[in-house]
């Protein structure tokens, strides 16, 4: 049968012209390109020369089949006759010539530039895009703050307000820190909350501990990294927030709840803020404080073998629990006291006086913030106002014109450096009292 089958192929190239047949093969079954076309084929019939039988099959069967392909892919190589060889290989070789382009094609498609992907590259080292799940603060302010909102960032969801609506979507993929537009025109600006914006914003249960005092209560405890620190009354997570970012990954804070709902408020909030910090910097924020629920008069166990470097207490009745945490108070150890009305400061000291406690009270402060609004003075058809310099020789004339002139201008040209006067009042609105601190020292009699 073998022999049979040479035979005839035999024949059919002795009585064909051997180049029209290879015209015909590649007409019909090889769509090639003018820019491969020319691309020399010896490196190519080399490689093609020394694939084995099967891989040549293979790579036949991504085409259509000849009957002369499929008649010699019957039969073994060594029976072939010499030009029935040679017609093959150099239809292998043509084959491969046209499979390279559509393979580099495939490896160009598999990868998009990153503005398919809607992200843009930092300009800055250290810059970061807007992601999904991180937190931002939308503000709209003319004069004054008119709107403001701390929220996530998702996808598909919208940016509601009296101003008008943005899609998220607008927000994933850009910078932070820009102004974007409301289907009504407004612009609204977009940055990443602080950690005061975070703790002003964020859901409460009880009143939260100010930045404003958190900040002077850590400058009492001389708080710095790796400090292990004990705050009883967890709140809302403010000052465990504070805490936690001043003691740093080498430090700890133990953070003591008597109520369990004031136990879970303070806990979502700041597993919230670890979230958007590991989105918005690439690398998580210290997993360094440790909630209890647990009353600290009677918290002996909890404390037993621990000793800390300061105290922070948030209680209504603190000189309580003073006794269970001296202690393990260091010594020279500052217990800072956040109360919110002098009369728990008088209770406060009649406790530490009849209980003898080695403890000295250095400092009772309240911590005023006020805020100021400075702007230009404006007239009342919106133009700046300008300065009159004293005329000591009564020439009103030539001040009116200079005036007329003025106003003459072009009303986009600004006033020169110096000649608009400035408005300061204190701002309508001002945070009332909110706490007293009182700053203790553990000291040794």
């Amino acid at each position: 049968m073998a022999a049979l089958l040479h035979r005839l192929l035999t024949a059919f190239c002795q009585t064909h012209d051997r180049k029209i047949l290879v015209k015909l093969t590649k007409r019909t079954h090889f769509r090639s390109s003018p820019s491969t076309s020319v691309r020399s084929g010896d490196q190519d019939g080399c490689d093609a020369h020394q694939q084995t039988s099967g891989q040549a099959l293979l790579s036949r069967r991504r085409r259509w089949l000849s009957p002369l392909d499929r008649i010699s892919s019957l039969l073994p190589p060594d029976v072939l006759g010499p030009e029935v060889m040679q017609l093959r290989q150099e239809q292998d070789g043509e084959a491969t010539i046209h499979q390279e382009p559509d393979e580099e094609h495939l490896e160009e498609t598999k990868a998009p530039s990153s503005q398919e992907k809607g992200q843009r590259s930092p300009t800055l080292p250290g810059e970061s895009v807007l992601t999904f799940g991180e937190l931002l603060m939308a503000e709209h302010r003319k004069k004054q703050v008119h709107f403001r909102k701390m929220f996530q960032l998702q996808s598909g969801a919208r940016l509601q307000s009296s101003w008008g609506v943005i899609p998220h979507n607008e927000l994933a993929g850009r910078p932070a820190g820009r102004f974007l537009k409301t289907n009504t025109g407004v612009p609204i600006f977009f940055h990443r909350p602080s950690l005061e914006d975070y703790v002003l914003n964020m859901k409460r249960g009880p009143v939260i501990a100010y930045p404003k005092d958190a900040a002077a209560m850590l400058l009492m405890m001389d708080v710095t990294e790796g400090d292990c620190v004990l705050e009883s009354g967890s709140g809302s997570g403010a000052l465990a927030l504070f805490l936690s970012r001043a003691v740093g990954s080498r430090g700890s804070v133990l953070s003591v709840e008597l109520r369990e709902d004031h136990h879970t408020r303070a806990v979502l909030n700041y597993e919230r803020w670890r979230t958007s910090w590991a989105l918005r910097r690439g690398h998580e924020w210290p997993d360094n404080v440790d909630f209890h629920i647990s009353d600290l008069c009677s918290a002996s166990a909890l404390l037993a073998g621990r000793g800390f470097h300061s105290v922070a207490l948030d209680l209504i009745n603190p000189h309580l629990v003073l006794a269970t945490v001296l202690p393990h108070l260091l010594p020279g150890g500052v217990c800072a006291v956040y109360l919110a009305n002098v009369t728990q400061v008088i209770d406060l000291l009649e406790g530490l006086r009849c209980a003898a406690l080695p403890l000295l009270c250095e400092r009772i402060v309240e911590v005023p913030v006020r805020d100021w609004v400075v702007a230009p003075a404006l007239q009342k058809d919106r133009h700046f106002c300008t300065r009159k310099a004293p005329d000591p020789d009564g020439n009103l004339r030539q001040e009116a014109k200079a005036l007329d002139q003025a106003d003459s201008d072009d009303d986009d040209l600004s006033p020169a450096f110096g000649s608009v006067p400035y408005i300061a009042r204190p701002h309508p609105e001002q945070m009332s009292h909110t706490a007293f601190l009182v700053k203790l020292r553990k000291c040794v009699r």
